[in-house]
């Protein structure tokens, strides 16, 4: 008993090292070129044009210019949205990649990086959380570079913005930098008022599953009420939580314009 406790201390104590953040970067600004390039990859998607040259390029970026290129939160979501959104359309529809392939498999390249669709949501827009236990625990040693591409701080709203080609999912737009806190208030509010059912009569408030999913990133129940709060002008304080079923069924290019 006393070995397996010390061990459980050690595996703690690992983990706990391997979560330390990264020393930051200086204060600059971001490089909208490669921005840029993440916006134009998902055009290319959506007109259904060639995407090889831009895959090519994101490639072919240098580690350390991408990492130095996108310096603060606002870069890195807006990079990294559309990047996800891009490449679940393209896996999915030029790689015939499904479920559970297409979340798990290091299947992308960027910045000489292999990444998977997971890596990117998990990892880096959700700050290194892990996939399963409702967002309440860490990853288990996430990586150094994984941890220097993610954000400093997981934004609840980045839910309303990623699509996995589903109908229940999100619908599609271009981020932009200096734009991305309005556009994430536009996505957070447009999916809230248009997929949350009240039953005023039951004192009922039912959601979508991917609030349940993430319960943690929205601050649990009581998170999501007080959410709700802010976009639908009503208090649900007292009203009970449900949450609906998702549906799978495959929707892609669901561009919102």
């Amino acid at each position: 008993m006393k070995w397996i406790m010390v061990i459980a201390g050690l595996v703690l104590a690992l983990w706990g090292i391997g979560l330390l953040p990264v020393a930051g970067q200086a204060n600059k600004e971001p490089d909208r070129k490669l921005i840029e390039l993440s916006g134009k990859l998902l055009l290319q998607v959506k007109m259904d044009q060639s995407v090889n040259s831009l895959r090519e390029a994101l490639a072919k970026i240098e580690t350390d210019t991408l990492i130095s290129g996108l310096p603060n939160d606002d870069a890195r979501k807006t990079f990294w949205i559309n990047i996800y959104n891009a490449y679940f359309q393209i896996l999915a529809t030029k790689e015939k990649k499904t479920r559970p392939a297409i979340f798990k498999e290091k299947l992308i390249t960027i910045g000489g990086l292999r990444l998977s669709l997971d890596q990117i949501e998990h990892g880096i827009l959700r700050r290194y959380r892990s996939k399963l236990s409702l967002g309440y625990l860490p990853q288990f040693f996430p990586g150094k570079i994984i941890k220097q591409l993610a954000v400093s701080k997981i934004d609840y709203r980045i839910h309303f913005a990623l699509n996995c080609g589903a109908t229940s999912c999100p619908p599609i737009a271009f981020y932009n930098y200096g734009k991305i806190d309005k556009q994430l208030e536009i996505a957070a509010s447009s999916f809230l008022k248009t997929d949350t059912e009240v039953d005023s009569l039951k004192k009922q408030v039912t959601v979508s599953r991917i609030l349940q999913w993430f319960k943690a990133d929205f601050g649990g129940n009581k998170g999501i009420k007080l959410i709700l709060k802010q976009y639908m002008n009503q208090d649900f304080s007292d009203y009970s939580l449900e949450f609906k079923e998702y549906d799978w069924t495959q929707k892609m290019k669901n561009f919102d314009s």
